[in-house]
């Protein structure tokens, strides 16, 4: 069975998204070759992207522009690369299409979709960012591993990670980056 995992940047004040622009600024003093080196091993069995329609509409206008930019770096245009050919899901209500590369919209019915979608054959399906989808995910009992990076850094107010519910949860991995950043891996209990 295929598996859902939420991939998320978080404040120590728990927030995955502030109110600011895009909602990601804070990250990036956070982010290094280290932390984007280690990242891309923690995409090596994604084969689905899953956001929600905000961070769809950002990813798509950020990566759709990056192999014709002279400043990106390698790292940068070789993602590029991967982000165009994976399969890409877009969660929204009021998206009207999704007409990035392998784009499929889904509308409505949530959980069965994304039921029937564990069922079939294939690789890890990753939710990236889109915290207020990861909360209806959770509201389904949708997600089989939470992968984190926790950041030094406190915002104040934002999208939390978790927002009215209750999870239990075991610590499968971590590790502490040179820059501060601590990365954890859970598994609901």
């Amino acid at each position: 069975m295929r598996k859902v995992v939420s991939l998320l940047h978080v404040s120590l004040d728990g927030f995955a998204a502030s109110k600011e622009g895009m909602g990601l600024e804070w990250t990036f003093r956070g982010m290094n070759d280290e932390i984007s080196n280690f990242a891309n091993t923690l995409l090596s069995d994604v084969d689905t992207a899953m956001y929600g329609r905000q961070t769809y509409q950002g990813m798509q206008g950020y990566w759709s522009t990056v192999p014709n930019t002279p400043a990106s770096t390698p790292h940068e245009r070789e993602h590029a690369r991967w982000i165009e050919q994976i399969h890409k899901l877009v969660f929204s209500t009021t998206l009207e299409s999704a007409d990035w590369n392998n784009s499929r919209l889904i509308k409505d019915h949530l959980a069965a979709e994304v039921k029937a979608l564990k069922q079939q054959p294939g690789g890890t399906m990753m939710i990236f960012g889109s915290p207020k989808l990861v909360h209806s995910f959770i509201q389904h009992g949708l997600i089989d591993e939470y992968r984190l990076f926790l950041h030094p850094i406190v915002i104040g107010a934002g999208t939390p990670v978790f927002s009215d519910v209750k999870v239990n949860l075991n610590l499968v991995e971590s590790k502490t980056f040179r820059n501060g950043v601590v990365y954890l891996c859970y598994q609901p209990a």
